[in-house]
């Protein structure tokens, strides 16, 4: 589900999106993934709109990156989300976190977390994946062992 969320949140970096958009589809495919586990319960829309999900993944999908890990730089202007632009460099970052003191969970989730990390530059055409060469697919995060 993770791995699913940073896909297609990384489909929409490219030039003339608005910056929330990889936020948005990220939240939708991380609801729909912890009510097929079982984690949250409902209709996707409502938890969605009620912020359901953020017991679980409680930080938006990533942040400008820069001179600074966290750049500095508005993510809104004049009330409106920013539309991303060629040379801007940003994180794609979606995570699930189940914490230890969480009491209507199943112990067998207890302390998982999971969150996949990249950093894209978005170009004239979409993006580019600056850390391209990082593993991120279960098979090769596997590998390192």
């Amino acid at each position: 589900m993770v791995l699913e969320a940073h896909q297609q949140a990384c489909a929409e970096i490219k030039p003339g999106n608005p910056w929330i958009k990889a936020q948005e589809v990220s939240v939708k495919v991380i609801t729909e993934g912890l009510i097929d586990l079982g984690l949250l319960k409902g209709k996707a829309e409502e938890l969605i709109k009620k912020e359901g999900y953020t017991k679980f993944y409680m930080h938006r999908i990533g942040h400008w990156l820069g001179m600074d890990v966290h750049d500095v730089g508005n993510y809104k202007r004049n009330g409106k989300w920013r539309d991303l632009e060629p040379g801007m460099v940003l994180t794609i970052e979606p995570g699930i976190y189940i914490l230890d003191s969480l009491e209507d969970v199943e112990d067998k989730w207890l302390g998982i977390g999971v969150r996949i990390e990249d950093d894209l530059l978005v170009t004239e055409n979409g993006h580019e994946v600056i850390t391209a060469n990082a593993p991120r697919d279960i098979k090769d995060i596997e590998s390192l062992r």
